[in-house]
């Protein structure tokens, strides 16, 4: 993967799909249930946020997990920040963000502070929400990240279009950059993946998936 721009083109006039990769950006049933689901349930959110909490993600995307997370941090409480980190091979324009995320009303108020301030890569803190998109291949900008995540979303394209987001020396990566106790949740059910996550040092559990998806996972630190 190169360190360059998404490429799109456009299902029913509100579904981006990755010309890249041929694969849309999120469920052409509804994406921020899909989220709501995968990510944020996968991760047992909001129920385990706490002061200074940290959920990094591979593949920003369209922002819509992240903008759902942050409406979730929000109205859960919390005082402080909930902080961001977010790795992506191929930004988004950000008018090609801003009418994906239209298709979403339930969460413009947060669309719309993120987009008022949002450059395209980089950092960006918007107060209750501290925003960093490190831009480029995550097999070589993920080893060189310093933090650690309370929670991480794997949400690159599928396996079978994307595989490299997938491989075992990834996976590992994400263990070493998960704090004690962390979770991490997918999509994807794919056996290589979760094989790769128990190699890795996850206790990994198979369980029902969003919309036509049979199965996700979700795993925690062991």
């Amino acid at each position: 993967m190169t360190d360059q721009q998404a490429r799109l083109s456009w299902r029913e006039e509100r579904i981006p799909v990755s010309d890249q990769f041929d694969d849309p950006y999120f469920s052409i049933h509804d994406g921020l249930a899909e989220t709501a689901h995968v990510f944020l349930g996968g991760n047992d959110l909001p129920a385990r946020f706490a002061p200074d909490y940290h959920v990094a993600e591979l593949g920003f995307g369209t922002g819509l997990n992240m903008l759902a997370t942050w409406r979730a941090w929000e109205e859960s409480g919390q005082s402080g920040a909930l902080r961001f980190t977010s790795f992506e091979a191929y930004p988004m324009a950000l008018a090609d963000m801003a009418r994906a995320l239209a298709a979403f009303p339930e969460i413009a108020p947060w669309a719309s502070r993120f987009l008022d301030h949002w450059q395209g890569s980089g950092s960006c803190d918007l107060g209750t929400l501290r925003l960093e998109m490190i831009k480029g291949d995550a097999r070589r900008s993920l080893p060189e990240w310093t933090g650690r995540a309370n929670a991480w979303f794997l949400d690159g394209f599928s396996p079978a279009k994307n595989p490299e987001l997938w491989q075992e020396d990834l996976l590992q990566q994400v263990a070493k950059h998960t704090a004690a106790g962390g979770s991490l949740a997918t999509y994807t059910a794919a056996g290589f993946v979760r094989r790769g996550l128990e190699a890795a040092g996850f206790a990994v559990t198979r369980v029902p998936g969003f919309g036509r998806k049979r199965h996700m996972t979700k795993a925690m630190l062991a």
